[in-house]
This record gives structure tokens, C-alpha cells and sequence, in this order.
């Protein structure tokens, strides 16, 4: 027996995973137990849980390995600074300090770190390092089921590279070229997430949620001020532009002149400006993805594709490689942004330095659905609940807490969802979810508002029976990780009126598009869940319910949580961001909680604020 615990950390997302003969046991981000978003610390709390689901320590494990390499990173920051100075001057002075007394001594302060975890305390022989985007190769390759792949890495930076393309084939996957800093097509995308208002490494959902509201009025410009494209995806970035690579901002007063003023003030205003901007840059990076594809399908032949990086969380983009037909088979890396390195980390070792073959997966792939992060058995929901003061009732069946369920979506509710092991990575996939009934004209707004408390511009995402999603989605393929965009097919669409046609930016958000309209957005796409039985059977009974009660194989799923605020962990978790907003009903387990009903529970004992 062989364990591996990965870590990712020190940037944002940090998380911790464990492996076991080269399948994944756990993995978990630390966010979801320190209740601080993008949490990067270091993962003191993924770390315990993964080595709790094995009832082990550090001296239970054979190697622990980090994400990527602290050396190299330095390397990129003085070799940028110097290369660039006196530009950046003040950013290097605030920089270097910390670099000097904490990055430097990574390897001192991991093994110390470490040792809180094993009762000898013998860590350092133990500790190994893989690079960024062999991390990221390594995550979406190795859990996938194909035997040979494309590998295309595509995020903000690593040590060096911003993309790569490798070659995976068996337990090998092999380099072939990267594009360095500081062109990146992550930072290009994040940099008009920042001029747009949205904070960056995480506003990017935001923006690219934002984009069907605009047109792409402004292509033309990036394209012949911002980037140098060529025709099989490569590009180079005018840094006169960008202040990411020496500066303390994402852009640079040339870019704010080019775009006719300084960037929007976070909470404030929504132009057609930022809506255009959002269209435009969201087309140029579809753009820059399908030119390297397509250049990658006829350079290698090869029909598999995998996926990984912050830029593969980009739904819109990559329903349009799938639909572009070069590759036959995709796979993406659901927790494709640093998170997702833990987990890379440590099958890069597994099969690369130790040189292990590949796992045959049982099963759609490696993820096991997602659900690796933490559960909670009946009986310890119950007890967390009473110590809560919570007042719930308990379904004898499992049919019956589907039908109790369903109750509350036809009635309009909005129902907290809190089932089986947590899912990692940033998609909420039915075991800590926000559910409504998609049919409804209002719930979209009242999700956003209501419960969510976030922009009113921003869709949700429709979970479809497996069997059923191209009835509903011009989609022909599994799309279990929320990671493929699809249009709603036509005659799931309703005609609009002339008025409603005419209407510009924000004005279209309140215009019933489809007979699923909470779930379907102004261009009339959707982000599509598909649910399978085999990965989330209880989610799957509830469609199911839900669908022989309706006809309808869809509801809304939004993550469980406010804005600002991780998805929800534990049951204390879930019960106080129900008692924080409109949710109408709890269901966690077995047990069914009626907001109504909580009146008393909360005169008792007061739960904390979210």
C-alpha cells in the first residue's frame, strides 16, 4: 500500500488530498473548515481530514507533495524585476521581504508545519515537489479513462509557464511546449475582471456571467492593441498595458486611457461599457482556446483531451471546444484551478516519480463524482442539530424525503440541500446545494437576492437527469461537473415580443426566455449538471421525484452559501446560513427543517451570524 497526501497552498484555494495506490480517498479545501473564501493558508484542516478518512498520521503516509516549486517562482520574480526596472520598483520593495523571510525557507517551513501532523515528527525525507503545471497535467490526466491524451494546461501562472501542452500516455505524460510569463491568458482574462470592478481569482465567474448582456464591440481592439494572435493559439501580450508583472494593479494607465477611463469601483455601476467589455474579452479568449484546439487536433491526431487550470473553469469556452468536434472525448479537471494541484500533486508522484501504472478507474473517471470531502452520519446530524436548538423532523424513507422535498420546490421554496460527502472544487453538485423549481419566472432573481444576496445579472444551473438531458439542452454527452455550457433547445424556448427583443443590457434580465427560465440565460444557454445514479444516488431520487410530480428532469442547483462566504461544510454550517436568509427548508439527511419552525429554536439559542 502506497499514500500520498498532496498539498496546494500560500496563493488562494489552498487544499489537501489524499491518495492511496494511485485512487483519490479525500480532498478537501481549506475554505470550507475556516469559513475564510479562497482561504490560502496553509491547510492545517484539509490535511486532518484527509488523514482521518484513513485513520492515520503523517507517519501513516509515504510522501508528501507540494503543488509546485518555490525556487523557480523566485526565480520568475527577480529575473521579472530586473529585467523590467526600474519599473515596479515599489512592488519589489514590498515583495522581496517577504519572499526573503517566508518563500525562501518554503521547504523549512512546510516540514515544520508538517510535523503538528505525525507523531514521530520525521517529515523532511518524506517531502517532495512537482511543478505547477504537472500538477495541472497530472489532476485532469490521471483521473481521466483514456489511456492516451492531449493535455493543455491553461491558468494564470506557475513558476514560469501560463499554458502548456503534454502528451499523456499510460502512467507518462510528457511536456511538449508552454507559453511563459508574463503572457498568460488567465491574467488577460482577470485583468478586464479587474477593470470591470470584480475582485480577481474569483470575479472571473462574475465576468464571464456578465458577457451575454454586451456585445463584442471591443475584439478588434484587444486584438490589435492587447494580444499578438497567431493561428495556432500562441500569443504574446503588450505589457505597456498590464501592471500584473511589476505593479500593485492588474492594468496599467494605458489601458484605462485605451478604454476611456479608470476601472469601475467595486459595487458600483454596470455600464453597457463593462457589459461590452465582458462580451469582448470573454470572444477573445473563446478565440485564443479553439485556435490552439484545432491546432492541437491536426498537429497529434489524437481524438482525447484533457483539461486543467483556472481557465478550464470556463464553462462558456468549453462547450465550444466540445462542439467544435476536434476531440471525440474531453475530460476537465473539476477542481481545475489550484485546489485541483493537490490532488495532481500527489498522482504525479505516484505515477511519475514512483513510476506506478495506471489505476483503471470503475466507474464515468477518478473523481468519484466529486464527493471526496467530508460526511456525517445520521445520527451525528441529528445530535449537531439538537445541540443547535434546531426543531426538524425526521423522513422514514427515502421516497418519502424526496416527496417532502419536492413539496417545498412546487410550492415555490427555496430548499437547502445538504447530502453525503462534500464535493470538492468550487461546483455545488447536489451535497451542499441551493435547489429551486426552474419553471418559475421568479426564482432566479430571488436566488440572487433573496438568499444568495449577490448581483442580480448572475445565472444558475440547471441539474438534468442524465437520461434526459437532451431533451431539455443541445448537449449529447455527460456533463456531471457543471463544466460545459449548452443552449436550451428550441422548443423549450418561448417566443418574445418585439418590446422584449429590443431590450439592451440589465433591461433583458427579467424576460422569461424558456419554459426552464431560472436556469436559462439571456443568450439562451445554460451551464448543465448532469445526474447519474451511480455518483449521487439520493440527488438522483429527487430528480426523479421531482420529475414524474412535474414532467419537468430539472431544478435549479446553486451552491449552498452567501456571498463572500464559502460553500457550507457541516451541519452547523448549513443551519446558520438557512437561519441567515430566505431559505424556506433544510434538508440535511434525513431530517427536514421548516424555517417556520425555527422561531422558538431561535429564541433559545441563537446561531451564529454567516
Amino acid at each position: 500500500m502506497v499514500r500520498l497526501l498532496g498539498i496546494s497552498a500560500f496563493y488562494h484555494d489552498s487544499a489537501a488530498a489524499l491518495v492511496q495506490d494511485g485512487k483519490i480517498l479525500a480532498a478537501a479545501q481549506e475554505e470550507r473548515f475556516t469559513r475564510q473564501k479562497h482561504d490560502r493558508s496553509f491547510p492545517d484542516h484539509a490535511i486532518r481530514y484527509c488523514l482521518d478518512v484513513v485513520d492515520s498520521d503523517l507517519d501513516g503516509v509515504d510522501h508528501v507533495v507540494f503543488f509546485e516549486k518555490p525556487f523557480l517562482k523566485f526565480e520568475r520574480l527577480t529575473e521579472t524585476y530586473l529585467a523590467l526596472a526600474p519599473r515596479g520598483f515599489r512592488s519589489f520593495r514590498l515583495a522581496m521581504p517577504v519572499w526573503i523571510k517566508e518563500k525562501l525557507y518554503q521547504r523549512q517551513n512546510l516540514e515544520t508545519a508538517l510535523r503538528a501532523h505525525s507523531a514521530s515528527g520525521l517529515v523532511g525525507d518524506k517531502l517532495l515537489f512537482s511543478a505547477h503545471h504537472q500538477s495541472h497535467a497530472a489532476s485532469t490526466f490521471y483521473p481521466s479513462l483514456f489511456d492516451e491524451a492531449v493535455v493543455l494546461t491553461m491558468d494564470g501562472v506557475g513558476e514560469w509557464a501560463t499554458t502548456s501542452v503534454a502528451l499523456g500516455c499510460g502512467n507518462e505524460i510528457t511536456t511538449l511546449r508552454e507559453i511563459r510569463w508574463p503572457h498568460s491568458l488567465g491574467l488577460l482574462f482577470s485583468a478586464f475582471t479587474y477593470y470591470c470592478g470584480f475582485k480577481v481569482n474569483s470575479g472571473e465567474y462574475k465576468l464571464m456571467g456578465l458577457a451575454p448582456y454586451g456585445a463584442p464591440t471591443h475584439v478588434r481592439t484587444i486584438l490589435d492593441k492587447l494580444i499578438d494572435l497567431k493561428e495556432d493559439g500562441s500569443f504574446w501580450l503588450d505589457q505597456r498595458y498590464f501592471e500584473y508583472a511589476t505593479g500593485l494593479t492588474m492594468t496599467s494607465r494605458k489601458f484605462d486611457d485605451l478604454f476611456g477611463g479608470p476601472p469601475r469601483e467595486p459595487g458600483g455601476p454596470l455600464t453597457q461599457l463593462h457589459m461590452d467589455l465582458a462580451a469582448s474579452v470573454q470572444t477573445v479568449t473563446e478565440e485564443i482556446i479553439l485556435r490552439m484546439t484545432r491546432n492541437l487536433s491536426r498537429e497529434f491526431g489524437c481524438k482525447n483531451l484533457c483539461l486543467a487550470g483556472g481557465v478550464a473553469l470556463n464553462c462558456v469556452a468549453n462547450g465550444k471546444v466540445l462542439r467544435d468536434g476536434r476531440f471525440d472525448n474531453l475530460f476537465i479537471q473539476p477542481a481545475a484551478g489550484d485546489a485541483g494541484g493537490a490532488v495532481g500533486a500527489a498522482l504525479a508522484a505516484y505515477h511519475q516519480h514512483l513510476g506506478y501504472p495506471r489505476v483503471r478507474h470503475v466507474g464515468r473517471d477518478g473523481m468519484a463524482g466529486t464527493y471526496l470531502g467530508p460526511g456525517f452520519s445520521q445520527r451525528e446530524i441529528e445530535a449537531r442539530l439538537s445541540d443547535l436548538g434546531a426543531v426538524f423532523s425526521k423522513a422514514g424513507t427515502e421516497a418519502e424525503l424526496c416527496q417532502v422535498t419536492c413539496d417545498a420546490l412546487e410550492a415555490g421554496g427555496a430548499v437547502g440541500w445538504f447530502q453525503g460527502r462534500m464535493e470538492f472544487g468550487p461546483r455545488a453538485l447536489g451535497a451542499r446545494s441551493i435547489l429551486g423549481d426552474p419553471r418559475r419566472p421568479d426564482m432566479q432573481q430571488r436566488l440572487n437576492l433573496k438568499i444568495k444576496y449577490r448581483e442580480s445579472f448572475r445565472p444558475f444551473a440547471p441539474s438534468v437527469l442524465a437520461s434526459d438531458v437532451g431533451d431539455y439542452f443541445e448537449l449529447d454527452c455527460d456533463s456531471p461537473y457543471m463544466l460545459l455550457v449548452a443552449n436550451v433547445k428550441e422548443e423549450h424556448r418561448l417566443q418574445l415580443s418585439s418590446e422584449e427583443e429590443a431590450l439592451t443590457g440589465l433591461e433583458r434580465l427579467h424576460v422569461a426566455r424558456s419554459d426552464i427560465p431560472a436556469v436559462t440565460h439571456v443568450d439562451y444557454s445554460a451551464r448543465v449538471q448532469t445526474v447519474h445514479d451511480d455518483t449521487n444516488p439520493r440527488y438522483y431520487a429527487l430528480l426523479e421525484t421531482f420529475k414524474r410530480r412535474t414532467g419537468c428532469p430539472v431544478l435549479v442547483n446553486t451552491s449552498f452559501n452567501v456571498r463572500g462566504e464559502p460553500i457550507v461544510c457541516t451541519p452547523e454550517d448549513a443551519f446558520r446560513c438557512f437561519m441567515a436568509t430566505e431559505l424556506d427548508v433544510l434538508v440535511i439527511g434525513d431530517c427536514v427543517l421548516e424555517k417556520s419552525a425555527q422561531a422558538v429554536a431561535c429564541s433559545r439559542r441563537d446561531p451564529l451570524p454567516v
